[in-house]
């Protein structure tokens, strides 16, 4: 397939720039994925479309402060921005840069409170590895001075309540720097009604990073190679995975994110492996999920990975007839916007 085939009109004032009053105020399409049936709900009613004995998966990644302000030596401004730990001593971290020219490699960024971020390498692609010092309460320091990453598509400046909203009520393990959103809905009240309806609720972590928003840069997707974002499959989600494949229930993936984990963990016969690991599959038509069989989504930018997974999951042809109806009856889109079912 070629990059063109997952484009489409949406209207700008389509894409949601602040969340709604409440998280769970969205509105909610479902999809019926064999008969392209569309409907319309609201997220606060999700539970009515979980059945006695599904499972439900989500992302308990927690979102950094990831994006950081300052100054080149020569004075001109920097921006950098937070991608993924280097696995070595101290706090290094491999980073977009943003400058008027490209850094050199040694050169330093002035950072708020003392902080310094040193340019050590180029790496492939995009980022470059950094070194912040001094290391110790980097931490704390992150979370004092750094900024949430809202996407680009948001077109107004960081405010407080983007510290709560862009970051999902279940959010536990740090490391993410773009939230798993159609988990921006939950909340813990609609949490205790699903389990209620003997339902099962199963974590794992997906660090959402490059792999997950880098826009693609090749028209023929066969060329297309994802960045690797760290999961995490706790022992327990595993066997709850594996249960519900011996004994027929669904599996139903709270967000892309979530399901690229456990499609990346899965063996070809559908059972899940516990431990970590880095993703870095590539989902779009023509895959065989192993694992996910409903998902929970946001609606997806154009010629985005997100969209190709979503178009495998649903079928292309549906998921975008969805979304021509989703625009004619002016739902939000992206992040901060509406969500869909698809079963």
């Amino acid at each position: 397939m070629q990059l063109e085939d997952f484009d489409y009109l949406l209207p700008p004032e389509l894409i949601a720039q602040k969340p709604s009053d409440r998280r769970d105020a969205a509105r909610l399409m479902t999809l019926e994925r064999q008969s392209g049936t569309i409907g319309e709900t609201v997220f606060s009613s999700i539970a009515g479309l979980f059945r006695e004995g599904d499972l439900l998966v989500l992302n308990d990644t927690r979102v950094i402060p990831a994006r950081l302000f300052g100054f080149k030596e020569s004075g001109g401004r920097a921006e950098v921005f937070l991608v993924r730990r280097v696995p070595r001593s101290g706090e290094v971290w491999q980073c977009l840069i943003r400058t008027s020219k490209p850094p050199r490699t040694g050169s330093n960024i002035l950072l708020a409170e003392g902080v310094t971020a040193c340019v050590e390498e180029r790496d492939e692609g995009d980022t470059w590895t950094v070194s912040f010092s001094p290391a110790e309460g980097f931490e704390e320091w992150l979370e004092r001075v750094g900024s949430m990453p809202l996407p680009p598509y948001i077109r107004r400046g960081v405010e407080d309540q983007d510290r709560e909203r862009y970051q999902t009520v279940f959010a536990r393990v740090k490391g993410a720097v773009a939230a798993p959103t159609a988990g921006l809905h939950m909340t813990s009240e609609l949490l205790r009604t699903i389990r209620s309806r003997g339902v099962e609720v199963a974590p794992l972590t997906l660090h959402v990073g490059l792999g997950t928003f880098m826009p693609v840069r090749v028209e023929d997707l066969r060329n297309h190679r994802m960045h690797r974002e760290n999961f995490s499959i706790p022992e327990k989600t595993a066997a709850a995975i594996n249960g519900r494949r011996k004994r027929g229930g669904r599996v139903v993936a709270l967000g892309t994110t979530t399901c690229r984990a456990l499609e990346q963990a899965a063996a070809d016969d559908g059972f899940v492996r516990t431990g970590e690991g880095e993703a870095d599959i590539f989902i779009c038509p023509g895959y065989r999920f192993k694992v996910a069989d409903a998902l929970i989504t946001n609606f997806h930018l154009p010629k985005s990975t997100l969209l190709m997974l979503v178009s495998a999951f649903a079928g292309k042809d549906p998921l975008f007839r969805a979304y021509e109806e989703a625009v004619r009856r002016g739902f939000r889109f992206f992040s901060y916007g509406d969500a869909m079912f698809i079963k």
